[in-house]
Parts: structure tokens; C-alpha cells; sequence
């Protein structure tokens, strides 16, 4: 009998590649579609979920020959993922919504939804490898490291991994898109989508101030003397690290090096004093329980920073992690992903920078 897997499939390349590498191994597929946002009608830059992102999903399960739905999840994404993201911003920290969507919707709700169609694995066109040991499952990056997605995965534990499937795992993106050729799939040259799902445009400014439905308060702009030097237009608007827009001539280059949502100050300073020894983290997760109070490990503060060499310190229901170099714009509310080597140890959410 015919494993059964449920698919993720936005529309794109990668999802549709990975519905097709599996039906090719002797899986049952059934394709299914997130519907987060439809973008409006005649928008010029179409989210993963706008009417076409559906339309391409169907069009590549009628190629496969597959069954395929369209599950309505605007409601979930709201209550789970933009009032957090919302939230986030408007406390002065930066939020990381794609993670919060895999632990509460990809994996949560979508998981469980494979259970009720009797699916033993869901499968997405993430590229991260799982592999199976005897002591459980590890979670690794991809064999294509520039398009590798394993910090946006960091959450799953045991009880996930074992019925999940990453297909893209040991593809580079150059042999997906061949991939796509090879099985005449009507998305084969799609190009692919950088956006959160929903903003469309990519302006989370914008959104915020339609949301909240009032302009953000502005405040004082500090050097680290304490002279007010200028004026901001709302913490929701800034992040740790930021340098443009800020509208303050110094002589020299500024960034933001911290933000007081209390007495809604944003403070600037040098890029040497934009960077931070480490931080206490909330919210640890491991997909293995630690043994050690103490951990040796390398750190990655953001998708597109270079891990950095850190150790680990548990305590409470907090964790002090101390870089062995001070590292450039630790920002409160983005999420630091722990590895060893290819592994993903865990994560957890920085909360305060240590300077």
C-alpha cells in the first residue's frame, strides 16, 4: 500500500518540484494550498497565496495528476502570526513571522491536517534534510547552503520531524528549476517569491499604520552621551542596527543601538557600539534534550548572518549566551537559531542584548 503525503503547495517552484519528486518515488500525494491573503485584483506583486498563487498550485496538481485543496487560514494568520507580528513592532522589537507561521500553521495546523486525511508525512519545498538515527531525528541544513532554511525550522521537535519531508533536502535550487523542466511543470520558470505572505509590497510601515489605525507616537533620538539630536517617527518604524532614514548628519556613520519602548527614545551610536557580547534569550527550544548547563556552540542572530562562536548558559526560564567576539546588531525579538557543524542544535528569541 501507497504511503499517503500531504504537500504544501504555494504556487511556486520549490513546492510544486518537491509534489512531483515524490509522486515519482510511489507516494499518494494530495496537494494542498494555504490561503492566507488574496492579494487585490490586478496587484502588481503577487503574494504566495494570491488568486494565481492558487491557480499555479491546481494547475501543476492537474499535471501530477494529484488531488489538490485550498485550505482558508486567514483566520489562524491572524490570531497566530500578525497580531505577534503587530505586537513585535510596536514594543520596539523585530519580530520574525515565518518562524511563528512554521511552529503554529505549517507545522501545527497543517500537521494535524495530515493526520485527518490519514497521511502518514507532510511535505514542504523548504531545503533542510532530516535524517533518521538511532537516538532520533536530526534536523540539518541543505545541501545548497545559499538557499538553506533550516533557521526557519528551528521549533520542530521529535514528535514533527518523525512525519515530516523535506524533498528539496539534497537538491541545489539550479537542479530544482531542471527539475521543474524535466517534469513539464507549468511553474518551471516562475520566479520566486521573497515576500511575508501578507505584505504583498513588502512595506511593513505601511501595515502597521493601517492596523493600528492611528500615526505612531514619535519620539527623541539619543546619542549615547544623552543629547537629543533629533526626532523619530515611531519605534514600530526602526530595528537594532539600522542606519538609513534616521535624517541625523554626525560626521561619521550612526545606527541604532537601542530602543526604549517605555520612553519611546531610540538610541544611536558608533558600529562598534551597535555590537553586543550577547544576550539573554527566552522561549529555548531544543529538538533533543541538553544534558549540560553549559553549551559550546555556533549562533546564527538572523537568517542572513554568519554563525558566530558562542556558549550557552541555561538557567530559569531564561539563557545567557556570551559570543566569543562581540557580534553587530543583536536585535531584540529576532529569533537565534543554535548548530553544531550541519546540525541544528535549536533556538530560542533574544530578549535583551548583553553589551
Amino acid at each position: 500500500m501507497k504511503k499517503r503525503v500531504l504537500v504544501a503547495m504555494s504556487g511556486g517552484v520549490d513546492s510544486s518540484v518537491a509534489a512531483a519528486l515524490l509522486k515519482a518515488k510511489g507516494y499518494e500525494v494530495i496537494g494542498i494550498t494555504m490561503c492566507f491573503y488574496l492579494a487585490p485584483s490586478g496587484h502588481k506583486k503577487k503574494s504566495c497565496c494570491s488568486k494565481q498563487g492558487v491557480k499555479d498550485a491546481r494547475r501543476v496538481a492537474h499535471k501530477l495528476g494529484i488531488k489538490h485543496y485550498v485550505l482558508n487560514m486567514q483566520k489562524a494568520l491572524e490570531e497566530r502570526v500578525i497580531r505577534d507580528f503587530c505586537r513585535e513592532y510596536l514594543l520596539g522589537r523585530t519580530p520574525n513571522p515565518c518562524i511563528v507561521c512554521n511552529k503554529y500553521l505549517k507545522f501545527g495546523t497543517l500537521l494535524d491536517r495530515a493526520k485527518i486525511l490519514d497521511a502518514q508525512f507532510l511535505a514542504t519545498g523548504h531545503y533542510a534534510r532530516i535524517v533518521k538515527t538511532p537516538s532520533g531525528f536530526l534536523l540539518k541544513k541543505a545541501k545548497d547552503l545559499k538557499k538553506d532554511q533550516s533557521y526557519f525550522l528551528y521549533r520542530l521537535d521529535q514528535s514533527q520531524l518523525k512525519h515530516i519531508l523535506f524533498p528539496l533536502g539534497n537538491y541545489t535550487k539550479k537542479e530544482v528549476r531542471k527539475l521543474a523542466r524535466k517534469f513539464k511543470l507549468p511553474v518551471a520558470e516562475k520566479k520566486d517569491s521573497q515576500e511575508i505572505c501578507f505584505l504583498p509590497d513588502g512595506d511593513y510601515r505601511s501595515f502597521l499604520k493601517k492596523r493600528a489605525n492611528k500615526e505612531m507616537p514619535p519620539g527623541p533620538i539619543v546619542d549615547t552621551r544623552g543629547n537629543t539630536v533629533g526626532r523619530h517617527k515611531g519605534i514600530a518604524y526602526y530595528t537594532i542596527g539600522q542606519r538609513e532614514g534616521l535624517g541625523i548628519a554626525r560626521g561619521y556613520p550612526v545606527y541604532i543601538i537601542r530602543i526604549d519602548p517605555k520612553t519611546k527614545s531610540i538610541y544611536i551610536g558608533s558600529k562598534d557600539e551597535a555590537s553586543a557580547s550577547g544576550f539573554l534569550a527566552k522561549d529555548l527550544h531544543f529538538a533533543t534534550k541538553p544534558l549540560l548547563k553549559k553549551i559550546a556552540l555556533k549562533v546564527k542572530i538572523r537568517y542572513n548572518h554568519h554563525e558566530a562562536k558562542a556558549d550557552l548558559f541555561s538557567f530559569g526560564r531564561k539563557s545567557r549566551i556570551i559570543f566569543q567576539k562581540p557580534q553587530f546588531a543583536v536585535t531584540p525579538g529576532q529569533s537565534a537559531v543554535f548548530y553544531d557543524k550541519n546540525r541544528i542544535l535549536g533556538g530560542a528569541i533574544i530578549d535583551e542584548v548583553i553589551v
